[in-house]
């Protein structure tokens, strides 16, 4: 029986670059991204001990891989930011909204940080 493969090769050099671009978000939640070889990348999240993972999600494509993780970061980031207040009971979107324009564009200058690192051209 001839195994099937899901990621080209190409693409799983691009997923192993995305995924240590955010290595930082790691050490901020329980998150990991574990290579699985010709599956391609999985994310794991919300560790629980009796339990194991929460949530899974494979991917086979580095731009899909980067745009979850950037999304992780920001929303983990801005909980960080709001968390104690009322403000982070209205969403991420209403505490982003609620940070100076100097901070909102830090934050957006992030993505193209991750993206430079990453290797990926937005």
């Amino acid at each position: 029986m001839e195994k099937q493969v899901y990621i080209t090769q190409e693409e799983h050099g691009r997923c192993q670059k995305v995924a240590g671009a955010f290595a930082e978000l790691y050490d901020m939640v329980d998150i990991v991204v574990v290579d699985v070889g010709r599956y391609g990348f999985v994310e794991l999240k919300y560790y629980m001990p009796s339990h194991g993972f929460e949530e899974d999600v494979t991917f086979t494509d580095s731009i899909s891989l980067f745009e979850e993780l950037w999304q992780e970061w920001l929303n983990m980031t801005l909980y960080l930011m709001a968390k104690g207040t009322p403000l982070l009971g209205k969403g991420y979107k209403s505490v982003f909204e609620s940070l100076p324009e100097e901070k909102q564009s830090e934050l957006i200058g992030r993505k193209a940080d991750f993206a430079k690192a990453a290797g990926i051209y937005l």
